[in-house]
């Protein structure tokens, strides 16, 4: 995730139920007269890009090219005590539902140590970091459950001092104005958002989970099952993946409305098709190919830019008031080639266009062709890659039709 901060006829119906995300329906009205409805099949989730909730903070506060949908938490086991929050940014380059406590009116209980104190995390991202305690809730998406599932609950006022170790990472982001979301939902291919580093003391389990006593929040180890993680990965069914299909921008547009799909090969509406399987390894990396170099790449849906490389290996000039975007004088294609640790590969078109103009119209909220340079090198692919396509994220460990995560497809 990286945050830019500027902030038919029956027949016809039966006919595609076969193909399409949503299955059919009919109510009689009148002699010969029927009213066709469609039902939204259990594993799917509406998604659309827009300005997002943080748009209602004011004129230059909407986000840009962010994939949002809503999610349901309950208190673990309660059918009652629950809230469905929107305006949820979609993200495919993390992993865990981290929700702002500003956004949340329920109580959720307290993930704690052995020796009864919370639990809280730092999460690092590209522009920032999110600090708050690990909580536990049951979180309904669709028609699908994953119960009892820790969480981060991000900005509470019960955690106000972020630990240097943490703070060091980056700027929180841990409101509406900082985040420009109400939360994140990370499906990216891991499981767990930190893994075996943190499950083991030591170096790379430092400035991620923390054990909070009175006396202030130290680093701590967190066992895989108690980490924030991945809640497609723990849904009863359709847990093995995700695809995310969003339809083709050209330029720029208010809105776009898409699809979140949940599985891969265990429904009818979730095959890999003609997609081409992309191996990578367990956190989502694979290589791309550019000028017959080759750098490190991921694809992310909470990235609202494809940001690449720099401005002297593009010869794309940065733009003169935002630094970490491209302004080229006029649109170029960019050819790529990515390369799967599975051997497969395939060619990649995309276009980087002038972000000054692009961002000119403060009502387009869904833009093809925004690019910038990559701070820490290689292709970070974000929301306009996935314009056009139907993008499958397999998940570690997990089988499929296409075989064993971690993959992506397209």
């Amino acid at each position: 995730m990286k945050a830019i901060t500027f902030r038919v006829s029956f027949a016809l119906c039966l006919a595609l139920a076969l193909l399409s995300t949503f299955g059919c329906g009919s109510a009689a009205t009148g002699p010969g007269q029927f009213q066709v409805t469609t039902t939204p099949a259990p594993n799917v989730q509406s998604v659309t890009v827009n300005s997002g909730p943080s748009s209602v903070l004011g004129p230059g506060s909407g986000y840009v090219d962010g994939a949002f949908t809503s999610v349901t938490v309950c208190a673990p086991g309660s059918t009652t005590n629950c809230q469905t929050i929107d305006g949820i940014l979609v993200d495919t380059g993390s992993s865990g539902l981290r929700i702002l406590s500003s956004a949340l009116t329920i109580a959720l209980p307290q993930q704690t140590d052995s020796s009864s104190n919370p639990i809280a995390e730092c999460a690092a991202f590209a522009d920032g970091i999110t600090w708050g305690p690990v909580q536990t809730a049951d979180v309904k998406i669709a028609g699908e459950q994953a119960s009892s599932l820790p969480i981060q609950v991000i900005g509470s006022p019960n955690f106000p001092t972020i630990p240097a170790d943490c703070a060091s990472q980056g700027a929180p982001e841990d409101d509406l104005a900082s985040l420009g979301a109400n939360g994140l939902l990370g499906m990216g291919p891991s499981i767990q958002d930190c893994g075996a580093d943190c499950a083991t003391a030591g170096s790379l389990s430092l400035g991620a989970y923390f054990s909070c006593p009175s006396s202030g929040c130290v680093d701590t180890t967190e066992g895989l099952a108690q980490q924030v993680q991945n809640p497609v990965a723990a849904f009863t069914a359709d847990n093995n993946g995700v695809i995310l299909e969003l339809p083709a921008v050209s330029g720029e547009e208010g809105s776009v409305t898409g699809t979140l799909i949940f599985g891969i090969g265990t429904e009818t509406n979730n095959g890999l098709g003609s997609a081409t399987v992309f191996g990578t390894d367990s956190l989502g990396n694979f290589t791309t190919i550019f000028q017959s170099t080759q750098y490190p790449s991921f694809l992310d849906s909470g990235s609202n830019a494809i940001y690449f490389l720099d401005a002297t290996t593009t010869g794309i000039p940065v733009c003169t008031d935002i630094s970490f975007l491209y302004c080229p004088v006029s649109a170029q294609k960019i050819n790529v080639t990515n390369d799967g640790t599975n051997g497969a590969n395939g060619p990649v078109t995309f276009t980087v266009a002038n972000a000054d103009l692009l961002l000119s119209n403060p009502a387009s909220a869904a833009i093809n062709g925004l690019a910038g340079p990559n701070s820490l090198g290689g292709f970070d692919f974000g929301l306009p890659f996935f314009f056009g396509r139907n993008v499958y994220t397999a998940f570690d460990g997990k089988g499929t039709s296409g075989g064993t995560g971690p993959y992506l497809a397209y």
